[in-house]
């Protein structure tokens, strides 16, 4: 029994980080999958909804600039919206350029948020990082696996509410556009659509969804620094919505599960076959084996396990 209590305690610990990464990778999907908005910058606006949720929430502390006591659900929209605005101030600043243009400004504004965090001591803690985030339904199940089981039901129901409202928007004319503007963005501007405006709301939505998983995150660890918002994130988030595949979002959630999976799998055996002296190198290896698994399905399935859905033509049609 207490085997089967350890494996269902490590099991939803699994799920609720990968379920966190499912709902980031949704608002990836929705900027680069269906609108090619390549941004290398995930990991700053995580944090952006980390940070905001964590000092909104946590009790007022001496020395800290923040700390106001807030219900968690408050931090947690107040993590979304505060997200998409920077995401609308990103967007309207960086969003006129292309690709790998857009790729390093992004990145670069990632590394910016991450230093601030660093070195903003009287706001974020700086290196020590803010503490005594508070978990949400603890005060009813304390800290054991009834609380993990219960964060996980939430954390689930929060995914599907992402997934179901995603569903109707790219399935909508909305979604639509998107899709033109990804394959040829003068084409639609020509059609009459303000292809910018088109893009910065994909943007901003992306955004938002990154800030709520990082609010998540922050709520189920209770303790968040600098460290945990490295590109090395951003790494893992592409990772895994090239896996599942781009442009459509149960890839987006399936892509999450895998990487998440083979990556935990990947520190475990290193951390069971390695000399303890020669972990701190090894743990450089899961990055390469992500790597390899990155290219190994590139060239097995380019689209992913799930890619978007091309249609095919009628065979009662003739082909022109």
């Amino acid at each position: 029994m207490a085997d089967f209590a350890g494996w269902l305690s490590y099991a939803s610990f699994f799920l609720v980080f990968a379920t966190v990464y499912a709902i980031i990778t949704l608002g990836l999907n929705l900027q680069w999958g269906y609108t090619g908005l390549f941004n290398v910058g995930v990991a700053g606006f995580v944090a952006v909804g980390a940070y905001t949720s964590a000092l909104l929430t946590t009790p007022p502390q001496a020395g800290h600039l923040a700390g106001f006591g807030l219900p968690v659900a408050i931090g947690m929209l107040a993590a979304m919206a505060l997200t998409g605005l920077v995401g609308a101030v990103v967007g309207a600043l960086a969003l006129r350029l292309r690709q790998d243009y857009l790729a390093i400004t992004t990145f670069g504004i990632a590394v910016t948020i991450q230093l601030s965090a660093n070195n903003a001591t009287a706001l974020t803690g700086g290196p020590f990082g803010v503490q005594f985030i508070p978990k949400p339904f603890q005060s009813w199940l304390g800290t054991g696996l009834p609380w993990t089981l219960a964060y996980l039901a939430m954390t689930l129901g929060l995914l599907m509410a992402c997934y179901l409202a995603l569903e109707k928007l790219v399935n909508s004319p909305w979604g639509r556009v998107l899709r033109a503007i990804r394959e040829d963005e003068d084409a639609a501007s020509a059609l009459g659509k303000q292809s910018f405006t088109f893009r910065l709301q994909s943007f901003v939505i992306g955004s938002m969804l990154m800030g709520l998983g990082g609010a998540v995150y922050a709520h189920f660890v209770g303790f968040i620094a600098p460290d945990d918002f490295l590109p090395i994130l951003t790494f893992q988030l592409w990772a895994m919505l090239i896996v599942g595949g781009a442009g459509n979002n149960r890839g987006a959630i399936l892509g999450a599960y895998v990487v998440w999976g083979f990556w935990t799998t990947a520190g475990g055996l290193m951390r069971g076959f390695v000399p303890q002296a020669e972990q701190a190198r090894a743990a450089a290896l899961q990055v390469v084996l992500i790597g390899c698994l990155i290219a190994l399905m590139l060239v097995l399935r380019p689209r992913g396990i799930r890619g978007e859905k091309t249609k095919q033509p009628s065979p009662n049609k003739p082909q022109a």
